[in-house]
């Protein structure tokens, strides 16, 4: 045989090869052999009800006394004079049907036995009267709006911080509250060893605040965490963003410990989806 004869008969070999290559595209099912493993397994079916979540109280501060208003639950820190966080759930239809005058009527709460901050400790401060369960979400009624002002609910905010990016966090969730029908809300202060005392109840002045949401509207449920610095800021707020395990950690807190499903909420807890929150 020839050497141009032998190079025809490897030239029909590689034609044939490229035959049955063609034909079964076995590096296509092998791709999309490998795409399925990758692939994350499918959203389990997740059903959240509030009555789930209600008892869920953060667990971390078994000291804190628990209370409860007719917006919002509280449990209120004797060491900071302040709430160690507040819970409630806001609805599209208390939105709504919102029509009560703000009504700035600052005052202790003398639901704390131990008595509570004073308006007085935030005088020539620096600080603003800042809300944890806002006055906004609680227009629907008249006990509510009145009881957000009771200070149990206040937190020394910087100027900056409380009229800038804290109230635009403020706006969103009661947009995302209409456009989500409802939303379970958890706010509190996050303190570091350095941070300040104002007043002279000793009330402290938190480097952090947190908000945890969660989409209560079947069929999707989600949940998102915020984290933000005592400070103002022109950021855009998803940078602060944060997923609800990650929180955890940080402030020591065990969200809805006492879900049935708790593997439903571990996964919600580990993911965060932005683009579920506009």
């Amino acid at each position: 045989m020839t050497k141009k004869e032998r190079w025809g008969l490897i030239a029909f070999i590689i034609l044939i090869i490229a035959s049955i290559l063609v034909t079964t595209e076995p590096w296509k099912r092998s791709t999309a052999e490998m795409r399925g493993a990758l692939e994350p397994e499918a959203p389990p079916t997740i059903a959240i009800k509030w009555i789930d979540l209600a008892l869920g109280y953060p667990l971390a501060h078994t000291g804190d006394t628990i209370l409860t208003y007719t917006g919002f639950h509280l449990a209120y820190n004797e060491q900071f004079e302040q709430a160690a966080w507040v819970a409630y759930v806001l609805t599209r239809d208390e939105i709504e049907s919102g029509t009560i005058e703000r009504t700035n009527n600052f005052r202790s709460d003398t639901s704390i036995a131990s008595g509570s901050a004073s308006p007085a400790d935030y005088r020539r401060s620096g600080f603003d009267r800042g809300h944890l369960a806002p006055a906004g979400d609680m227009k629907w009624d008249h006990l509510a709006m009145s009881q957000s002002f009771l200070m149990s609910n206040m937190s020394p905010q910087r100027p900056s911080f409380n009229r800038g990016i804290w109230r635009k966090l403020e706006t969103k969730v009661r947009n995302w509250a209409m456009e989500k029908d409802s939303i379970y809300v958890i706010t509190g202060p996050l303190f570091s060893p350095g941070d300040s005392l104002i007043g002279e109840n000793g009330v402290g002045v938190p480097g952090h605040y947190f908000k945890v949401l969660v989409d209560l509207s079947p069929p999707d449920h989600d949940m998102i965490a915020f984290l933000l610095p005592n400070s103002g800021s022109s950021e855009d707020l998803i940078q602060f963003a944060i997923t609800v395990d990650s929180l955890e950690q940080l402030t020591g807190y065990d969200f809805f410990s006492v879900a049935p499903d708790q593997e439903m909420i571990e996964w919600l807890e580990q993911r965060i989806e932005p683009g579920n929150w506009n």
